[in-house]
């Protein structure tokens, strides 16, 4: 369950960083997928780290709402984070 609302939640951030950003925009499905990766990537991460997300859930049995608040801003950061990166790298590319 804990992935899952990473995945969306990082879908979600890299639809809205690439509205923002329109140089950066990779398009519905583009702004999707890196978003979804970044999602669970950065969800991970964060976990690993200790700054709550997954570890936390995971650790403690259960679900509550600091946990879900945690996993869906560290699935929406790193879905934005990676859909910049491929964005920047795609316009280099296109150069």
């Amino acid at each position: 369950m804990e992935i899952l609302i990473g995945l969306i939640s990082g879908a979600v951030g890299g639809n809205v960083v690439g509205n923002v950003a329109k140089n950066l925009n990779l398009g519905l499905l583009g702004n999707s997928v890196a978003g979804i990766l970044g999602g669970g990537i950065g969800g991970q991460l964060l976990g690993m780290l200790g700054a709550g997300g997954v570890a936390d859930a995971a650790a403690s049995g259960g679900m509550d709402i600091g946990s879900i608040v945690g996993q869906v801003a560290s699935g929406g950061v790193g879905g934005g984070v990676l859909m910049v990166v491929v964005g920047i790298v795609k316009n280099m590319m296109a150069k």
